[in-house]
C-alpha cells in the first residue's frame, strides 16, 4: 500500500510526524493515527490546485526563447518594422495562460 505522504502531512499538519507505507501514520508519541480518506483526498486536491496555479510559470520559462534571442528579435523588429518578438511573446502567453 503506497500512501500519499504529502497529502497526509497536509491534512494532519501538527499531528502526523511519520508515515510508513506498510504500517500507517503516526503522531509524535508513536501512536497510530487513523486516516480519513476524504480528508486526505481533499488535501491532495488542494495540493494539486496549488501546483497548477504556478505550473504555468515553469512552462512559460521553458517556452520563451533565450533572452539574447529575444533581444535580437527586438532589434530586427525595430530595423525591419516587423513584430516577431511580440508574436513570440503573445504565442507563449496564449499557450501557457495564467490560471
Amino acid at each position: 500500500m503506497a500512501l500519499d505522504h504529502e497529502a497526509i502531512y497536509r491534512a494532519y499538519s501538527g499531528t502526523v510526524v511519520s508515515i510508513d507505507d506498510s504500517a500507517g501514520a503516526f503522531d509524535k508519541d508513536g501512536k497510530s493515527v487513523t486516516l480519513d480518506d476524504a480528508k486526505v483526498k481533499s488535501a491532495r486536491t488542494n495540493l494539486d490546485a496549488e501546483a497548477a496555479a504556478v505550473k504555468y510559470k515553469s512552462d512559460r520559462a521553458a517556452a520563451f526563447a533565450p533572452i539574447g534571442d529575444q533581444l535580437d528579435m527586438q532589434y530586427w523588429d525595430a530595423v525591419n518594422g516587423t513584430s516577431t518578438w511580440k508574436d513570440h511573446v503573445a504565442k507563449v502567453k496564449k499557450d501557457y495562460p495564467k490560471p
